[in-house]
This record gives C-alpha cells, structure tokens and sequence, in this order.
C-alpha cells in the first residue's frame, strides 16, 4: 500500500461496517517479537490482545498436520528439506525458534493438536486457520475433525488461496466457516464474487495493495454479504487506509502495535 491509499483514510476513527473499529488477526503469531508460527508467537500474540491468530499447516510425509508457512524447512529452522517429503520426527526435532534469536532456542514447529490446545486454554483468542496448497477432502477431514474434537469451531475460520482446498474443507465439515485468500482480483469483480459465492465462504481476505487497486473492493464484498480481512499490513498509515475503508480485520506482523494504535484512536 502506498501514500495514494493512505489519503483515503481521511479522520475516520474507527472502520469496519457501522463503524467499528477492525479485529487485530495475528499473522503467525506475533511473529514481529517472537519466530513466526511457533507457539512462543502464539502465546505473545494473546498477550498482546490480538483477537485471532493467523496460522499455516502443512502434512508431512508421513500425513501429520504441522504448522510452517514455507514449503521447505530451511528459512524458519536450523534444518533442511520440504515439508512433505519429511517425517513428523524429523521436522519436530529442528530448532525453530534460533534462526530469529538465542533466547527461542529450542522452539519447535508445532503440530496442529498443539495449536488448538493452546486456543483451548487461552479462550479469549480465536483461529484463523491457512491451508498451504491443494488439500483433498480426505486430507482436510482430520483438520477438521480435530477442530470439532476440541470444539473450537466457533473460534476457527479456513482458509487457503486454493478453491480446491476450500471446497474440500466444505465438504469435509460444511458448517466449518470458510475463507478465500485473495492475492489477485479478476478484470471483472463480480467474478470473486461469484466464486465466494460458489464456494460459500463467509469472508474474502484480499492482499493489502488490493484495497488501492480497487477502491471499492470492500464496498462490493460487503455489498454480498462477505466480510474482508486484509493482509499483511504492518505501519499505521496501512493500518488507517484499512480502516477508513471498512475492513473487518487487519493481519499483521504487528498485533501489539496495532492493538494500541486502535484504543488510541478510539480514545
């Protein structure tokens, strides 16, 4: 987002529809203060009074659901390989937390279980939950039965940048609230439109310079009943450009920050 964007946020105070101010969505935690989508991240991002925490998950080779953006390990541990092509074991035994400082040495990739029984005894955060890639219905169906076992699926919506990996998510839990990832609007609107609509999610999360590129973008979601979450937008002239348009929530690398800009602004 650039300085174009950040005019039209105007004085507005709060944003999102009748005014309210957006929800802080933790992007990997609070990944700006502790190594992203680690549970240290995660705890920091619900002391920080972030109101969801976004997360990726991936299988492994041997089918286990781990939470790690990258498809390979090498960027975010001390190890080396894809995701996929290694075991539970191996990738458990990396240090994740090292490469972004001494005092997270130690830090693992979690698993999924671990995540949600972190949200299980943390009750005031919810889930915002990325699928990394194509999924196939029998591959989402222990996410989602996992999320019904802990009963978190108030507290959880999905997403992905795949349609096929939200649809399989529908039809392996069709009540499970679903979200698409947007990084790309068609040359017709109304054709992100349509496919929220055919794949029945309950929010569309377009990239950050979206919002510039089509100014009425969150007007016209809105308009079909679909709230917007947008990504990743980290400085407050981003985060105030948001806002004066209406978004229901920003992720950020920066949930503590944010948090506070919000309250001083509504204050």
């Amino acid at each position: 987002m650039t300085d174009a964007v950040t005019a039209t946020a105007g004085s507005a105070l709060t944003g999102g529809p009748g005014g309210r101010a957006p929800l802080v969505v933790a992007h990997r935690g609070n990944s700006a203060v502790a190594p992203q989508n680690t549970l240290a991240a995660f705890e920091a991002a619900w002391r920080a009074g972030a109101a969801s925490i976004e997360i990726d998950i991936q299988l492994t080779a041997d089918g286990h659901v781990v939470v790690i953006h990258d498809d390979t390990v090498d960027a975010t541990t001390d190890g080396q390989g894809t995701v996929a092509e290694l075991p539970l074991d191996a990738v458990r035994a990396l240090d994740a937390g090292s490469w972004f400082a001494a005092a997270y040495a130690g830090q693992r990739v979690p698993t999924f279980t671990e995540v949600l029984d972190l949200l299980v005894r943390r009750p005031g955060i919810d889930l915002l939950l990325e699928l990394k890639g194509a999924w196939t219905t029998d591959q989402v169906r222990p996410v989602t039965e996992a999320i019904r076992a802990a009963r978190l699926a108030d507290r959880v919506v999905a997403q992905s940048f795949w349609p096929e990996s939200v649809a399989a998510l529908a039809e392996a839990d069709p009540a499970l609230r679903r979200g698409l990832l947007v990084f790309q609007v068609p040359e017709d609107p109304e054709d992100l439109v349509r496919l929220c609509t055919d794949l029945g999610v309950v929010t569309c999360n377009p990239y950050g310079p979206l919002l510039l590129e089509h100014p009425g973008l969150v007007d016209r979601l809105h308009a079909a009943g679909l709230q917007v979450m947008v990504w990743t937008l980290n400085e407050p002239e981003h985060w105030a450009a948001a806002t004066a348009l209406g978004v229901d929530a920003v992720i950020t690398d920066r949930p503590d920050r944010l948090t506070g800009w919000l309250a001083a602004r509504v204050a």
